[in-house]
């Protein structure tokens, strides 16, 4: 316990070091403990521990899931009426895609602090450590096996390979290590090439961690088989839609990983009125997440959640101020996407006024676990879904469609509708097919943070019929859904650039 403070204090202090530094000059861990913090199994656990906090400190820094997946495309409008409308606008500036206006400053939404999704610096300090746990434990840790070794190797290849894979869906090509104490300045790389490198990685690791853990209070908050699984599933996806050349081979491994899941036996997926178990995390379902309680007395950021945005009283308090909802999903997209009446995600994850078009549009599919302590602004306290096994299923679903195997695709996505008790799918195959899978993943993930990615992804960003906010081509290969990255990356480093179409004023 000593020692786990004593490295607790010293990561924070690193996080307080000068900005101006020698190019990633990520202070090393071990430096910083006299090279003699890798001592025990505790050690190690430790070490885990806080490269998983540092990611989801970016999740938890702003309203990162809302921006980042889910506003972009124009589906959400905020509520005029709120007392604290202005503050919310800033959802209809992100359905524009007007990210500079956005981050412009002297706006009323400046204390969502956006502008620290342009920076990058904490997901390389998760790749630094990870680089550096990995390098000590090849070194030889006191006390541990080669199992142990190789569990904590793959758990390390995970957080760095998300946090690759996270930069990668914000900013397009980025600067790609591995090597431990790294400080020489490199260019950035094509986001292909680097996720690439990152699946490779994570196929070595993939067969030295367990599917998932005995101990509850473990699952889908370590990582796992499942966990890296999905990550490969993750970034090959995202690859074929940017290395057509090379698609097929991304979507026919996507296939093969979700086979491998699916017959593991090792996750499920909860009935639909088990839901609360589901978003209060640690469930069979979940494959990764960033595990909160008010329990364990977990300080989230009020803003953060994306149940901020759509609650309002008895689930957000106090009532005078949160009559309505900030914001709402447009009528005529929940209706677009919503048409089975018989599924009963409609009547659990929202309230009746579904269709509303206005701040009566509450999505309690993040409201299952609220808490009456009267505290002002709390929200519901559940868990930061990152993967879950409902959503690799419908990837698989995607990339069987797109290999032409459509009997399987279908007995995927009727998986998941069988679960929501909504009508099993029994169209055509082709691209009705793939149509109605992505309309599925609209569905199933609302509000967790893919459908941006998913448009993007799939090109159909570029469509009227699929997105509110279209890129024009022209627009989409200049970067224009990327995200700016902050000017502190050029510091010495000559061969970075920052992304060109924000640069030129996002035009």
């Amino acid at each position: 316990m000593k020692k786990f403070i004593i490295y607790s204090l010293i990561l924070a202090a690193s996080f307080s070091l000068p900005a101006c530094k020698k190019f990633l000059d990520i202070q090393p861990l071990d430096k910083l403990s006299g090279n003699n913090f890798f001592q025990s199994k505790e050690d190690v656990e430790a070490n885990i521990y806080d490269l998983s906090r540092i990611v989801f400190g970016k999740f938890n820094e702003t309203h990162f899931i809302g921006a980042t997946g889910e506003y972009r495309s124009g589906e959400v409008l905020y509520e005029s009426q709120s007392d604290l409308a202005p503050a919310r606008e800033f959802v209809e500036i992100l359905g524009k895609n007007n990210l500079l206006g956005l981050l412009s400053g002297n706006r009323p939404w400046d204390f969502y602090n956006f502008n620290r999704i342009t920076d990058w610096t904490d997901y390389y300090r998760a790749i630094q450590g990870a680089n550096i746990l990995m390098a000590k434990l090849d070194e030889g840790v006191p006390g541990l096996t080669d199992v142990q070794k190789n569990q904590y190797k793959a758990e390390a290849a995970f957080i760095r390979a998300l946090s690759y894979f996270v930069m990668v869906r914000l900013y397009g090509d980025v600067v790609y290590y591995t090597d431990a104490f790294h400080s020489t300045p490199l260019p950035r790389e094509n986001f292909v090439s680097v996720l690439n490198k990152c699946i490779a990685d994570l196929k070595t690791h993939k067969n030295q961690i367990p599917w998932t853990y005995t101990d509850p209070s473990l699952k889908g908050v370590r990582a796992s088989r499942g966990s890296i699984i999905a990550l490969i599933m993750e970034m090959n996806m995202w690859n074929a839609g940017f290395d057509a050349n090379n698609s097929k081979k991304y979507y026919q491994e996507t296939a093969d990983l979700g086979r491998e899941m699916i017959a593991s036996g090792a996750y499920r997926l909860l009935p639909i009125t088990e839901w609360a178990t589901v978003i209060k995390g640690r469930s069979d379902e979940s494959l990764f997440e960033f595990y909160r309680s008010i329990n364990y007395g977990d300080q989230n950021t009020n803003t953060a959640p994306v149940a901020d945005m759509f609650l309002h009283y008895p689930y957000k308090r106090p009532e005078y101020t949160h009559r309505v909802s900030f914001a709402y999903f447009r009528g005529e997209y929940m209706q677009k996407i919503f048409q089975d009446g018989s599924d009963k995600r409609i009547t659990s994850w929202f309230n009746e006024d579904i269709f509303a078009d206005n701040g009566k549009f509450m999505m309690l599919k993040f409201a299952q676990n609220s808490f009456s302590t009267g505290e002002e602004d709390a929200n519901p306290d559940n868990t930061f879904m990152i993967f879950r096994y409902g959503g690799e299923i419908l990837l698989a679903a995607e990339a069987l469609a797109d290999l032409g195997e459509d009997t399987e695709a279908i007995k995927l996505v009727n998986m998941v509708r069988d679960r929501a008790q909504a009508s099993k799918y029994a169209g055509g195959g082709g691209s009705t097919l793939k149509d109605f899978i992505f309309y599925e993943r609209s569905r199933e993930l609302i509000g967790e943070g893919h459908h941006y990615f998913d448009l993007v992804r799939t090109k159909r960003i570029l469509s009227s019929q699929w997105s509110y906010n279209v890129l024009t081509s022209d627009k989409f290969i200049r970067g224009a859904w990327t995200w700016p990255i902050s000017g502190n990356a050029l510091n010495n480093n000559p061969f970075m650039r920052l992304n060109d179409y924000w640069v030129n004023g996002g035009n």
